[in-house]
C-alpha cells in the first residue's frame, strides 16, 4: 500500500494497528521527495539522516507501550522556523549560512508530539511575498501547474503536502501566508486566533529567538484534511513556558455546533476595493450552496459586518507599520521618499501601505484604536452568526512573477490588472482583527487549478471554523491529489 497521501489520522491508526511502521512511512516519504522535488522544489532543506533516526525511535517507543499524538509521522516544516543544526535564512543570501542552535518552540512541540521531521520549506525572500522564491533556493512551483506559483509565505509547505511530501506542515500567516498556499494548491490550513500558538523561534535570521507579542501575524497547521488540522492546531496551540513558567496546555472551548444545519453563516463574495474571480466566485458559492443544502441558515448582508474598505486600509497600514522596522535602512529611505510624494488625494490601498511604512507611533495607535472598534463589531456580528465563508485571493494560482518591486507587480482578474498587493484585502479580513481563519477547497477552476475558502470564525473559537471544515469536507470533498 502507499502511504504518502494518506491522513495523518488514517497514518496514526495504521501505525497503532501495526500494519506499517514509522520507519516505512518516513523511507517512502524521502523517496518520493528524492524522486519528484526536483521540479516542485517543497523541501528546501532536507534532514533526512536525523529523520530516519526518529522514527526507527518513533517505532522503538511504540513497541514499549507508548502512543503520543504524531508518533512517527513524517512532517514538514516552513524554513522560518529555527531547527538546531539546519540553517534558517528566511531565503535571505547574508544569512546563508546561519545556523541556529535550538528548536523554535513549535518545532519542539513536533518532536515531544512524536513528529518525524523529514526538513525545511521554501519560502520567499524575507516571507514577504505570496509566492515563495530566493536566491538561495530558488523557485517552489505548483504541483498542479509547474509554470504557477504554490503560495506564500509557507508555499514550500503547501507544495509539500499536494506532493505526499510528509502528512502535515506548519507555516505561518500575516497575509494569508497559511491560506493563500492552501488556496493555491488545494489543500487545509488553518490561521490560529492571534496569540493562539507559541512564535518563538520563529524570527529573521541572527534575531535572538526570545518570546515576542507579534501584532497581527501567527503560526499555524496545514494538512490535507479538515480532521487533520485540529490534530495539529492542539500539538501546537498553548502559552509559550519560557513566558509563562508553566506547562504547555490551553483548553479551547468546544465547537458552537457539531451539526450542519445548526450553523449560522454569513457569505460575502463582493469586496469594496477589488473584484472577485469567476473561479473564486464559483468556489465561495459552491460552499454556500453546500451550506444551504445541509440546511444550515445562509445569509448575503448583514448590516453588523465591519465596514470593509476601512478595515483593508486598517490591515495596511498596521502590516505595513510592522513590516518597515526590519527593513534595511535604504530600502526604508526609498520607501520614505516615494511616500512623501504621495498626493494627499491619494486613498488606495498603495498609498495606506506607503503611509503604514512611515508610520509615527501616534500613528500606530490611532491605528490600533480602530482595530479595536472593528474587534467590537466582530464580537457583535458573531453573537449572530457562526462563520464567515469569503474568498482568500481573487484568482487562482497565478504566474510567476519575479519582479522585484511588489508595488510595480500586478494580478489579472478575468482579464483585467489590479494592484498585486490588493489582492491581501480578503486575507486581511481575518489578520486585522486577529481572528481565526480555515482554509478549505472548494473544487477548481475551468483550467483545473484549485481553488479554496476561507471560514473565519469568532476570536479564541478556533473548533468553530475547523468543526464546519469537516462538515463540509463531507459534504463537498476535500483534497485531491494532482495526477
Amino acid at each position: 500500500m502507499e502511504w504518502n497521501f494518506q491522513t495523518a489520522e488514517e497514518l496514526a491508526a495504521a501505525l497503532r494497528a501495526g500494519e506499517v511502521t514509522s520507519v516505512e512511512l518516513t523511507d517512502e516519504a524521502i523517496a518520493r521527495i528524492e524522486r519528484d522535488d526536483k521540479v516542485i522544489n517543497a523541501v528546501c532543506v532536507p534532514d533526512f539522516d536525523r529523520a530516519r533516526a526518529a522514527a526507527r525511535d518513533a517505532d522503538q517507543a511504540r513497541a514499549r507501550g507508548e502512543d503520543r499524538p504524531l508518533l512517527g509521522i513524517p512532517v514538514t516544516v516552513k524554513e522560518s522556523h529555527d531547527i538546531a543544526g539546519l540553517p534558517t535564512t528566511w531565503g535571505m543570501p547574508p544569512h546563508e549560512n546561519f545556523v541556529p542552535d535550538e528548536d523554535a518552540v513549535q518545532v519542539s512541540l513536533l518532536k515531544a508530539a512524536g513528529a518525524v521531521v523529514l526538513g525545511k520549506t521554501n519560502v520567499p525572500l524575507g516571507l514577504r511575498d505570496i509566492q515563495s522564491f530566493n536566491e538561495i533556493y530558488g523557485t517552489t512551483n505548483n504541483p498542479w501547474d509547474h509554470d504557477r506559483t504554490a503560495g506564500g509565505s509557507s508555499g514550500g509547505s503547501a507544495a509539500a503536502l499536494v506532493a505526499g511530501f510528509g502528512a502535515l506542515s506548519i507555516g505561518s500567516d500575516i497575509g494569508g501566508s497559511l491560506r493563500v498556499p492552501a488556496h493555491f494548491c488545494g489543500v487545509y490550513a488553518h490561521k490560529p486566533t492571534l496569540g493562539l500558538a507559541a512564535n518563538r523561534g520563529m524570527v529573521p535570521p541572527t534575531a535572538p529567538a526570545l518570546p515576542v507579542d507579534l501584532d497581527l501575524a501567527v503560526v499555524g497547521p496545514m494538512a490535507r484534511s479538515a480532521r487533520d488540522l485540529t490534530l495539529l492546531l492542539d500539538v501546537m496551540a498553548g502559552p509559550d513556558p519560557l513566558t509563562l513558567g508553566v506547562a504547555h496546555d490551553l483548553t479551547l472551548p468546544p465547537a458552537r455546533h457539531q451539526r450542519l444545519r445548526d450553523f449560522r453563516v454569513l457569505v460575502l463574495d463582493d469586496h469594496p476595493l477589488i473584484p472577485t474571480g469567476a473561479a473564486v466566485r464559483a468556489g465561495v458559492h459552491r460552499v454556500a450552496d453546500a451550506l444551504a443544502d445541509g440546511g444550515a441558515r445562509v445569509e448575503r448582508h448583514s448590516q453588523l459586518l465591519p465596514e470593509l474598505t476601512e478595515a483593508a486600509m486598517i490591515y495596511a497600514q498596521l502590516h505595513f507599520s510592522g513590516v518597515a522596522g526590519s527593513l534595511p535602512a535604504e530600502v526604508y529611505e526609498q520607501l520614505r521618499t516615494r511616500a512623501a510624494g504621495l498626493s494627499a488625494d491619494d486613498h488606495s490601498l498603495d498609498a495606506a501601505r506607503l503611509r503604514g511604512v512611515t508610520f509615527s507611533h501616534r500613528d500606530w495607535l490611532e491605528a490600533t484604536n480602530r482595530r479595536e472598534l472593528h474587534r467590537h463589531g466582530w464580537r457583535q456580528l458573531f453573537a449572530e452568526f457562526d462563520a464567515v465563508v469569503c474568498p482568500i485571493t481573487p484568482t487562482p494560482a497565478f504566474p510567476h512573477d519575479h519582479n522585484p518591486d511588489l508595488l510595480e507587480r500586478r494580478i489579472d482578474i478575468d482579464g483585467v490588472e489590479y494592484p498585486y498587493l490588493d489582492q491581501l484585502v480578503w486575507a486581511g479580513l481575518a489578520t486585522m482583527p486577529g481572528l481565526p481563519a480555515t482554509a478549505i477547497p472548494a473544487g477548481r477552476s475551468a483550467e483545473g487549478l484549485p481553488v479554496g475558502v476561507q471560514l473565519v470564525g469568532p476570536m479564541f473559537e478556533d473548533r468553530t471554523p475547523l468543526r464546519l471544515a469537516e462538515l463540509l469536507e463531507q459534504e463537498i470533498g476535500g483534497f485531491q491529489a494532482p495526477k
